[in-house]
C-alpha cells in the first residue's frame, strides 16, 4: 500500500492467541464449523489448524453488548 512492506499496514493487535478449556466435543468440530461461545461472540474452526488434539478456533462476530443501557 502506497509502496510500503505490507507488514507494516498490518494492526499490530489483529492477531490475539488464548488458551482456553472448551467443551471436549469441540476438540471433533470439522473444520469450518461455526459456534457461539458464550458471551464472547462467533468462532469458526479453522479450516488449516484445527486438530483433535488441539482446536484452533478464529473469532469472527462480537455479540452486542447492551447490558446496563
Amino acid at each position: 500500500a502506497g509502496g510500503k512492506d505490507y507488514l507494516e499496514s498490518l494492526n499490530p493487535d489483529s492477531l490475539k492467541t488464548i488458551t482456553a478449556i472448551v467443551e471436549p466435543s469441540l476438540a471433533t468440530a470439522l473444520p469450518d464449523a461455526k459456534f457461539q461461545f458464550e458471551r464472547h461472540g462467533y468462532f469458526v474452526a479453522d479450516q488449516v489448524d484445527h486438530a483433535a488434539g488441539k482446536p484452533v478456533f478464529n473469532f469472527a462476530v462480537g455479540l452486542k453488548d447492551s447490558f446496563g443501557k
